[in-house]
C-alpha cells in the first residue's frame, strides 16, 4: 500500500518554507487558544501605539473595548474595517482614565508590506474551542497573522484526499460559527491536498461556493498547484499582504469580499509599470473574465503613482445604462479612492481641474463637451491647466467606448495622457476596421502593445470562465431548404445537389426567418424544449434565466406578443405539464430596445414599450413609463442578473428577456445561462461578446454557456469556428462542448461499461468484492452519472430515448445508484490507494440526481435578507416584505413534506426574525439554525443517557459517527459497558430485563438517532 505523506509533516514543511528567507513569516508554537492571540495582538498594538498611549498601557476594561470592537458579525464587515482611513485600520478606545479622553490606535497599515509596523506570523493547531456542549472543539491547521490578526486560514489535506475535502472542511466550520472572535478577521481561506491548491474570498457557508475556489498562474498563465510553490508564490511577504489589503474589492451591493485572481493581479501590475515608463498600451482578458473589476483596480492603483494628477475612466453611454457605473459606485463605497461620477459638463470641467487626486468616471460624449467647451478659450489658464493635465485614461470596451478618430481628437487636447484599454475581444490584422485615411485599424495600433493577456481558453483551463455548448437548430429540414433554393434559383433539385449548404443558407431570403412558422417553432423550442438549460432540476426560485436575440425591434416585438399569448393560453402552443409543475408562472418574458425620437418607427415602437411596460409593472408591482425608459432598463438589468438579494425570490425573477442588441456586451448576470439568437451570424467581436454573456461561473450544475441558434446553422457553425480561432490561439476545441452526437455517443459508452461490469445491480454482491473492483464499479457509475448528466442539457435528448436508443431504463438508475453508495461508504473506511488500482473521487457528488426537492441553503439565504447588518436600518418595503414572506413560508412548507423536523426549527427561527430582527442583528442564520440543531442533539443525548443510565459522552460518540447503513454502529460496545442496569431498574415502572438491557438500549438508541438527529443532518 503506497504511504502518503501525513498532514502533520505537511504542515510542518509549509511552515518551514513560510518561514524561510528575510522578511518572512516568524513561527509561533505558543499561539493555540483564543486568549493566547488576543495577548500576542494587544502586546503588538501596545508597541505600535506608543506614541499615542504615552506611559499608560491598555486596561483590561479599554482591551475589553478593542476586542469588542474587532469580534465582527462577517468577514465582510471586518474587510470593510480593514479598508481603514487612508488605508490604515484603526479602533477607538474610552481611556479609563477621563483625564485621557479617547485615543484611536493604528491596527493593520494597507500599504505599510514588510516594514514600519507592520509584522507577520505564522501559527498552527489553533484550538477552537466549542460553543455549546454538544458542539466540538477544532483544530485549524495553519494561519498566518499580521499584527497578531489572522488574516489568511490553510486548511490541508493529504494526496489521499481531494483539496475540496479542505473546502468542506473549512465551510462546516464557518457554519458552526468557529470563525468568531479573533477569528473573524481572516480574509482569505486556503486549501490543498499538496499536488492542488486554491483560495478563495472569506465568506458565510451560504456563500462559499466551490466554483470560485481560484487556482494561481504566474505571469504566463501557468499552473501553481503544489502547495510549497503557491507559498512561494502568493504566501511570501510582500505578497501575502498585499493579498488580503490590496488585491481586495469589496462589493457592497452584494456584500461580499472579492479577492482578485491571478491574472487580474498580474494585468495591474504591468499597467503599472507601463505606466512609470509613460507607455500607454491594451489587456487582453477575455470576456467574462471580470474586466470591469480588473479596470477599476487599475484605475485606482494608477493614482499611486506620483508623476499622474487623474485617472479618467471612459465608459459607453450604454454602459450608464448598464452595469459599469453601478459596479464602480458598488466597489468604490468602501474604497479609500473617491469615484466622481459626473452628472454634467460643469461639474466634469470642475472635477478635472480640481487639485483632488479622484478617478473621474465619464462618457465619451460628456468628454466630447468638455474640449468643445474650450475651443475659443486657448489662452485662458482653466485651458492651459486642462491641456497640461497628466492624466491616464483607462477604457473598458476600448473598441466600443472610444472610436481610434475620437481617440486622437482627446489625445490633441489632453497632450500628456496614457491610454490603457480594456477588451475581451481585440481587433486583429484578420478583422481590422476598414481604412479611414490613416486612423488605426487594430487595437494594437489604437492602443498601443498588449500588456496581458489571458484568452478564452485559459480562462476556461482555469476554471474562470465556462466553455460553450452550442446548438446549430433550423426550423426546416434539409429537404425544404434544397426546395426553396431551387424555386428561388428557377433550377431543379438535383442542379443544387452540389451546391455546400452555407451557399445554400446565404440563397434564402430573410424575410423567410419573420414567418410566424418560423418563429413558433423558436418559441416551442425555448418553452418546452429547454428545461435542463434553464435549471429546473434545480427547483422554483433556483432555475437559471436567458436571452432571446433577433434580427430587429419589429421582430423582437413580434416575439414578445407571440410569448404573452402562449403564457396566455392563447396560442397552438402548449405549456408541457413537468414544465408549470416546477414553475407554474413561466415564462416570464419582458423586452427591451434603443427608442429613439428620430426612428420613423419611432411611434409605432413607443407605442409597443408602453404596452411592454405595462405588463412589467403588473408582473412585478413596478410603475415604469415611457418616460422612464432608463430606469426601466435598469430594473430589467438588475431582474436578469439577480445580484440583489431581492431578486433571489421567485416572485422578482424574469426568466427572459428579447433584445436585438442590448445586453450583449458589457452586461454581467452569471444566473444566465443560455443565450437564444434567432438572427443572422454576427462578426467575429460581437459573436465571442454576445456568447460570452452566458459562461460566468455560477454554481455547480452550470456547465457551460449555452448557446442555441435559429438560422443558417451551417453558416453560423464556420462563423463560430473563425471567432473561436481568432479569440482562442486556435483552441476552439477546448472551448466548446461536445456536440449532441458526441455526447449521445459517449452517454452510449458508459452505459455499455457499466453494464459490461455490472449486468444486474440486485444480484451485486458488494461484501465479496476487493478494493480493486469496488473501485471499477464506483469509477464506471460516476463516469455514467456524469455522462448521463451532460446529455439532458441538449435540446435533443428526450426521456422517452432511455431505453429506446440508449440502452438503459431510468428505472435500474436507483438500484445502481443504491449499490453504488453502499460502495462508497466500504471503501470510505481505507481510502489510501493503491498505485496500481483505479482512483476514484470519494466526495464526488451525483449529477444527474433530480435536485428538484427544496435545498434548505436556499430558504437560508432568503431568511438572511431579513437580518440587519453593521449600521443599516432595518427596512423592508412593505410589497417586497410581503412577497418575500409569502415565497419563504412557501418553502418551508415544501420542506416540510420531506423533513418536517427541519422544517420545524427553520419556521421557529423565521418566526423570532420576524418578530424581532434586531435581537438577530449582524447572525448569520447559518449559524444560530447550527446552535439550535446542536442544543436538540444534546438534549436528546442527555434524556438518552438519564432514561438508560448510560455514560452520556459514550452516547454522544455513537451518535457522531452514526450511519444508517452499518448495521453495528462504532462504540456500541463501549456504550454497553458504561451502563447501570441497577440505577436504570429502580427509575423505571416497566423496565427490561437484565438479559435484554444491553440490546433494547441499542435498538432505542437507533431508533432516536433516525427519529430526533438524522433529520437535521439531510440537509
Amino acid at each position: 500500500m503506497a504511504q502518503m505523506t501525513a498532514e502533520q509533516i505537511m504542515e510542518d514543511t509549509l511552515i518551514q518554507q513560510l518561514i524561510s528567507g528575510p522578511s518572512q513569516w516568524v513561527y509561533r508554537n505558543d499561539l493555540h487558544t483564543e486568549e493566547e492571540l488576543w495577548e500576542n495582538f494587544k502586546l503588538k498594538l501596545e508597541r505600535n501605539n506608543q506614541d499615542v498611549l504615552g506611559e499608560v498601557p491598555l486596561s483590561e476594561q479599554e482591551f475589553r473595548q478593542i476586542k469588542n470592537q474587532l469580534s465582527f458579525g462577517s468577514f465582510y464587515e471586518a474587510s470593510n474595517w480593514l479598508v481603514g482611513e487612508n488605508g490604515i485600520a484603526k479602533v477607538q478606545v474610552q481611556r479609563q482614565d477621563a483625564t485621557l479622553g479617547t485615543i484611536r490606535l493604528r491596527v493593520i497599515n494597507r500599504q505599510d508590506v514588510a516594514g514600519g509596523i507592520s509584522s507577520y506570523e505564522v501559527i498552527n493547531q489553533f484550538v477552537s474551542s466549542k460553543r455549546v456542549m454538544e458542539d466540538a472543539n477544532r483544530r485549524f491547521d495553519v494561519t498566518l497573522l499580521i499584527n497578531g490578526l489572522p488574516m489568511i486560514h490553510i486548511e490541508l489535506k493529504n494526496r489521499s484526499h481531494s483539496y475540496m475535502d479542505a473546502f468542506r472542511q473549512i465551510k462546516k466550520y464557518v457554519r458552526e460559527g468557529k470563525f468568531t472572535g479573533i477569528y473573524s478577521t481572516v480574509q482569505m481561506f486556503v486549501v490543498s491536498n499538496g499536488s492542488d491548491s486554491r483560495y478563495i474570498a472569506a465568506a458565510q457557508d451560504t456563500k462559499l461556493n466551490e466554483q470560485f475556489l481560484t487556482k494561481w498562474v504566474d505571469q504566463e498563465n501557468q499552473p501553481v498547484t503544489d502547495y510549497l510553490e503557491f507559498a512561494r508564490e502568493v504566501l511570501s511577504i510582500p505578497m501575502a499582504h498585499k493579498m488580503v489589503t490590496q488585491y481586495t474589492v469589496l462589493d457592497n451591493e452584494k456584500r461580499a469580499l472579492i479577492l482578485l485572481r491571478p491574472y487580474q493581479i498580474h494585468a495591474i501590475e504591468q499597467v503599472k509599470e507601463a505606466s512609470k515608463r509613460q507607455k500607454s498600451g491594451f489587456v487582453w482578458h477575455t470576456t467574462g473574465s471580470g474586466k470591469t473589476l480588473t479596470s477599476y483596480k487599475v484605475a485606482r492603483n494608477l493614482l499611486q503613482i506620483p508623476s499622474l494628477q487623474k485617472t479618467i475612466f471612459i465608459v459607453d453611454r450604454v454602459d450608464l445604462d448598464q452595469q459599469t457605473t453601478n459596479s464602480f459606485t458598488s466597489y468604490a463605497e468602501n474604497d479609500v479612492i473617491e469615484i466622481d461620477e459626473t452628472d454634467n459638463v460643469n461639474d466634469l470641467i470642475k472635477k478635472l481641474l480640481s487639485d483632488d487626486r479622484t478617478v473621474v468616471v465619464t462618457t465619451i460624449q460628456k468628454l466630447n463637451f468638455v474640449m468643445k467647451r474650450f475651443v475659443q478659450q486657448e489662452k485662458s489658464k482653466q485651458y492651459e491647466k486642462l491641456v497640461n493635465l497628466k492624466v491616464a485614461f483607462v477604457v473598458d470596451e476600448c473598441h466600443r467606448a472610444v472610436s481610434p478618430a475620437k481617440k486622437r481628437e482627446i489625445e490633441e487636447f489632453f497632450i500628456y495622457s496614457l491610454w490603457y484599454g480594456f477588451t475581451g475581444t481585440p481587433i486583429f490584422k484578420e478583422n481590422a476596421k476598414t481604412v479611414v485615411g490613416d486612423l488605426p485599424r487594430t487595437t494594437a495600433q489604437q492602443y498601443g502593445d498588449c500588456l496581458h493577456e489571458y484568452t478564452v481558453k485559459e480562462a476556461i483551463h482555469d476554471r474562470a470562465v465556462l466553455g460553450f455548448q452550442v446548438e446549430y437548430k433550423s426550423t426546416f429540414a434539409q429537404d425544404d431548404l434544397d426546395c426553396i433554393v431551387a424555386q428561388l434559383e428557377s433550377k431543379n433539385e438535383l442542379a443544387i445537389a452540389d451546391w455546400s449548404i452555407p451557399d445554400k443558407e446565404a440563397r434564402l431570403p430573410k424575410n423567410i426567418y419573420l414567418k410566424e412558422e418560423h418563429m413558433l417553432e423558436v418559441v416551442r423550442s425555448i418553452v418546452n424544449k429547454s428545461r435542463n438549460k434553464l435549471g429546473f432540476m434545480k427547483g422554483v426560485g433556483q432555475t437559471y434565466d436567458a436571452i432571446l436575440t433577433t434580427s430587429s425591434i419589429a421582430q423582437a416585438q413580434k416575439y414578445f406578443a407571440l410569448f404573452q399569448s402562449v403564457k396566455n393560453g392563447e396560442s397552438s402552443i402548449v405549456i408541457d405539464k413537468e414544465v408549470k409543475r416546477v414553475l407554474p408562472d413561466f415564462p416570464k418574458v419582458a423586452i427591451t430596445y434603443s427608442i429613439s425620437e428620430n426612428e420613423e418607427a419611432s411611434i409605432a415602437n413607443q407605442d409597443e414599450m408602453k404596452k411592454a411596460i405595462a405588463l412589467y409593472n403588473q408582473e412585478f408591482g413596478t410603475n415604469f413609463t415611457i418616460e422612464t425608459m432608463r430606469a426601466y432598463n435598469r430594473n430589467v438589468n438588475d431582474r436578469l442578473a439577480r445580484k440583489k438579494e431581492k431578486y433571489l425570490v421567485r416572485s422578482e425573477q424574469l426568466d427572459l428577456v428579447i433584445v436585438v442588441d442590448r445586453l450583449l456586451t458589457g452586461f454581467d448576470a452569471p444566473c444566465l445561462s443560455t443565450l437564444f439568437i434567432d438572427r443572422q451570424p454576427m462578426k467575429p467581436h460581437d459573436l465571442i461578446q454576445a456568447f460570452s454573456r452566458t459562461n460566468r461561473l455560477f454554481d455547480k450544475y452550470k456547465k457551460y454557456g449555452q448557446i442555441v441558434t435559429f438560422q443558417a446553422p451551417k453558416t453560423f457553425e464556420e462563423k463560430v469556428k473563425e471567432a473561436l480561432i481568432l479569440y482562442s490561439n486556435g483552441g476552439q476545441n477546448e472551448v466548446l462542448a461536445p456536440s449532441w452526437q458526441e455526447s449521445a455517443t459517449s452517454f452510449s459508452e458508459t452505459i455499455m461499461e457499466l453494464k459490461e461490469l455490472v449486468s444486474n445491480p440486485k444480484e451485486l454482491n458488494l461484501e465479496g468484492m476487493n478494493q480493486g473492483e469496488l473501485k471499477k464499479f464506483i469509477k464506471a457509475f460516476q463516469q455514467f452519472d456524469k455522462a448521463y448528466a451532460a446529455v439532458q442539457v441538449y435540446s435533443e435528448f428526450d426521456m422517452d430515448m432511455m431505453g429506446n436508443e440508449f440502452p438503459f431504463n431510468p428505472k435500474e438508475y436507483e438500484a445502481y445508484r443504491g449499490k453504488y453508495e453502499n460502495a462508497i461508504e466500504i471503501i470510505r473506511i481505507d481510502i489510501d490507494p493503491d498505485p496500481d488500482e483505479v482512483e476514484v473521487d470519494i466526495a464526488y457528488e451525483l449529477e444527474s440526481v433530480n435536485t428538484e426537492e427544496i435545498n434548505y441553503e436556499y430558504i437560508l439565504m432568503l431568511i438572511q435578507a431579513f437580518v440587519p447588518s453593521g449600521d443599516d436600518e432595518y427596512e423592508l418595503l412593505q410589497k417586497e416584505d410581503q412577497k418575500a414572506t409569502a415565497e419563504i413560508n412557501k418553502y418551508i412548507e415544501t420542506l416540510r413534506k420531506n423533513n418536517p423536523k427541519l422544517a420545524e426549527v427553520l419556521q421557529e427561527i423565521w418566526a423570532n426574525i420576524l418578530e424581532n430582527p434586531e435581537a438577530y442583528r449582524d447572525q448569520n442564520v447559518s449559524n444560530v439554525l447550527e446552535d439550535v440543531i446542536q442544543k436538540q442533539e444534546t438534549t436528546v443525548i442527555k434524556g438518552f443517557a438519564d432514561f438508560w443510565h448510560v455514560d452520556e459522552e459514550e452516547v454522544a460518540y455513537v451518535v457522531s459517527n452514526f450511519n444508517e447503513k452499518n448495521e453495528k454502529q462504532p462504540g456500541e460496545n463501549e456504550l454497553k459497558k458504561t451502563g447501570n442496569y441497577q440505577a436504570y431498574r429502580e427509575a423505571n415502572d416497566n423496565p427490561v430485563t437484565k438479559l435484554k438491557y444491553g440490546r433494547s438500549m441499542i435498538q432505542n438508541l437507533n431508533e432516536v438517532v433516525k427519529e430526533e438527529i438524522l433529520p437535521f443532518r439531510k440537509r
